[in-house]
């Protein structure tokens, strides 16, 4: 190191001097940044590493015109955002299927056989990756060059959070060796055990906030409006796979694993290749015993398919891909009382009963309550207010009371009685046959189901309207601000600023804010649209099916109108879309049929832009905007990849033959399908014609 180690020894450096020391403090800064971050090896002490950059500041500062591309600084020193800007994922950031048991992951390697056609005894290899407890994101890279990075969000927008992702020392700015001309890397942000416990430590003695966990710390330090603030936590990442992708291709994960570290990306150590469930498992079982003694918190470990190209073909379902899934550890347990039991009324009606806990730690984070599922649930377990109980949570799962100590009971103890009546409006709660759960019939007349209603419009899977959560929600109704998802939009014009400013906690500031989110909201794509209306069985991937299948709001409300005739063509094209069926063609038809329902549509119409859905880009797919059938037995695809391929390519797949389809793909074995086919004078084509047809 040179001996002009001090921020201010600078005053004699000539220009060419300053270069080379500049030039000479980034390699060094960098390299530093390795062992710290990429080894856990840190070269030097905290005081010697500050002075480092101490000095590289003061060079930049005084010959701005010598700063360089590589510059430390240039991870830090943005000024503070005002707020997070939304970006979209090229590609969806997608949630994983989770796996609990062996039999769990036997059955996920059996789908993927299955879905490719493969044999029984075929090799299906996997990457075994310990799955973080910490925070996705995405960087988008372009020709090598970090330009964009996000959050997962809701999996299809995350928020900007370049400046703050820049500032971990392991995030690389500009990729080493050959780069693509576009890839979004993805991975997660995490904090170690370490790390963790000393910036609590920090915190508490400035009587700052301390954090329940290191997931809660490295998020909390991730989404700083002030990237300075992130720069100084200890932050790490690890990358592990990819999503858009252009100029590149790679045979199997581990290679691409390989390439990532040649990038300069830090990928797990533990990361391994299975050919076998048994292999799987072990690996599983050896995570699991060296769990403790991570540096870092894991909750499970992620398979995935290794061959790309059946990647590829594997594709998703709803919002998870087909070639992964992730082994969750055993749930963690502890013992407390249940104090008592609330029912809490749903959006759709649903009474659920919910327990009310002496907090208690598990798994580092403290829990006071616990979903008791059901009145069967409770009668089955014979749970009563007071018990001790044993609680448990598995990951992401919500706590659940799995055992009563019934040698623990106190004296006079009362089974629980479930009500017959809602708890909010004292309308008649009733319970279907074969149904599990008990329902307030008071619909939107009863004040849960219309809150419950707000909150789920609101939410970030369907408006995504920042600064609305449940106790704005709830406070809003209470004061008769808001009664219908429409008025949200005319609150402004309706003098809501006023009235706001009167509530505590509203400034004028934040009212800016709230407006500004709601009128970026005042354009939405149509599945979200249908999702965020709370029609019950109603998901996110069946609201994209019915986009999908319908095209535009007009047409879907103008269908479902029509459909409460069961003998109409309506109600048929309904139910022949793919996994939609007479129950779920039941509760759109009834939601429909009720008028409050359509008055929220009618005022919401006046409101919004609702968007037409928009097919995947699917290049000149010739069967793209096409409705087809497939039947019978298909040899080199079988029925689900060849389905799930379809609509890759912009097709509408049908259960059954119509008027509306275009084309029926009929293999060996078709049946009533090929006859309805051949009556209505519906196009039929082989398995291998379909193929040849595609690949045009």
């Amino acid at each position: 190191m040179s001996k002009k180690t001090k921020a201010d020894d600078i005053g004699d450096l000539s220009e060419k001097e300053a270069a080379a020391e500049l030039k000479r403090l980034a390699a060094e800064i960098k390299r530093h940044d390795a062992s710290y971050y990429l080894l856990d090896a840190p070269s030097i002490t905290d005081a010697a590493y500050d002075a480092l950059r101490a000095r590289n500041t003061a060079l930049e500062a005084k010959f701005p015109k010598l700063v360089l591309e590589d510059s430390p600084n240039k991870r830090v020193g943005a000024t503070p955002a005002t707020g997070f800007s939304k970006v979209t994922h090229a590609v969806p950031m997608l949630s994983l299927g989770n796996a609990f048991t062996e039999e769990d992951v036997a059955e996920f390697i059996d789908r993927v056989r299955r879905f490719l056609s493969l044999p029984e005894d075929a090799v299906v290899e996997v990457t075994a990756e310990p799955k973080i407890d910490g925070l996705s994101f995405s960087a988008r890279y372009e020709d090598g060059r970090l330009v964009v990075a996000a959050t997962r969000g809701d999996g299809a927008e995350g928020e900007d959070i370049t400046a703050n992702l820049k500032t971990i020392g392991a995030m690389p700015l500009k990729l080493k060796g050959k780069a693509p001309g576009l890839i979004e890397i993805r991975g997660e942000v995490f904090m170690t055990k370490k790390d963790f416990a000393k910036l609590n430590a920090a915190q508490a003695a400035k009587n700052a906030k301390v954090f329940a966990n290191p997931r809660n710390a490295a998020a909390g330090s991730l989404r700083q409006l002030d990237p300075n603030v992130t720069a100084s936590r200890p932050l790490r990442i690890y990358a592990y796979t990819w999503g858009a992708l252009e100029g590149m291709s790679w045979d199997t994960k581990m290679e691409f694993l390989e390439q990532l570290e040649a990038w300069g990306f830090p990928v797990n150590e533990r990361s391994k290749l299975c050919k076998s469930v048994p292999e799987m498992i072990k690996a599983y079982n050896k995570l699991g015993e060296d769990r403790a003694d991570l540096p870092y918190d894991i909750d499970g470990i992620v398979y995935a398919v290794n061959n790309l190209a059946w990647q590829k073909r594997l594709g998703f379902v709803s919002r998870s891909p087909r070639w992964a899934i992730a082994h969750k550890f055993s749930a963690e347990q502890a013992q407390t009382t249940l104090e008592r039991i609330e029912i809490q009324v749903g959006r759709t009606g649903a009474l659920t009963p919910v327990a009310h806990l002496t907090p208690v730690n598990v798994g580092g984070v403290m829990v006071a309550r616990a979903t008791l599922h059901n009145e069967d649930e409770i009668a089955r377990k014979d749970i009563r207010e007071g018990d001790t109980v044993i609680i448990q949570r598995a990951g992401d799962v919500i706590p659940q009371v799995v055992e009563v100590l019934a040698e623990k009971r106190p004296k006079g103890s009362k089974a629980y009685v479930f009500p017959d009546k809602c708890p909010v409006c004292k309308s008649l709660a009733v319970r279907e046959e074969d149904e599990a759960v008990r329902r307030c019939t008071g619909g939107l007349s009863c004040a849960a189901q219309a809150v419950e209603r707000m909150r789920h419009f609101v939410s970030r899977e369907a408006f995504d309207i920042e600064g609305l959560g449940e106790k704005n929600i709830e406070a809003f109704f209470a004061d008769g601000l808001v009664k219908s998802p429409a008025d949200l939009f005319t609150l402004e014009k309706r003098d809501g600023r006023a009235k706001l400013m009167e509530h505590e906690g509203w400034g004028e500031k934040s009212l800016d804010n709230l407006f500004l989110a709601i009128e970026r909201r005042r354009t939405v794509p149509l599945e979200r649209f249908i999702y965020a209306l709370g029609i019950r069985q109603v998901g996110q991937a069946t609201a994209r099916l019915l986009a999908h299948a319908y095209g535009t709001c007009e047409s879907w409300r103008k269908a479902m109108m029509a459909a409460k005739d069961e003998d109409s063509d309506a109600y048929r094209d309904l139910i022949n879309i793919e996994q939609i069926g007479p129950s779920v063609a039941t509760d759109l038809v009834t939601f429909f049929a009720e008028k409050h329902n359509r008055d929220i549509l009618d005022a919401l119409d006046q409101e919004l832009t609702i968007e037409a859905f928009k097919a995947p880009e699917v290049g000149d797919s010739p069967i793209a905007g096409k409705t087809l059938v497939f039947t019978g037995t298909l040899v080199t695809l079988g029925r689900s990849e060849a389905k799930a391929q379809a609509q890759t390519l912009g097709a509408k797949v049908a259960g059954s033959v119509s008027k509306k389809t275009d084309l029926v793909v009929a293999g060996p074995g078709a049946g009533s399908k090929l006859k309805e086919a051949e009556a209505l004078g519906v196009k039929v084509i082989s398995e291998e014609e379909y193929l040849a047809l595609i690949a045009r």
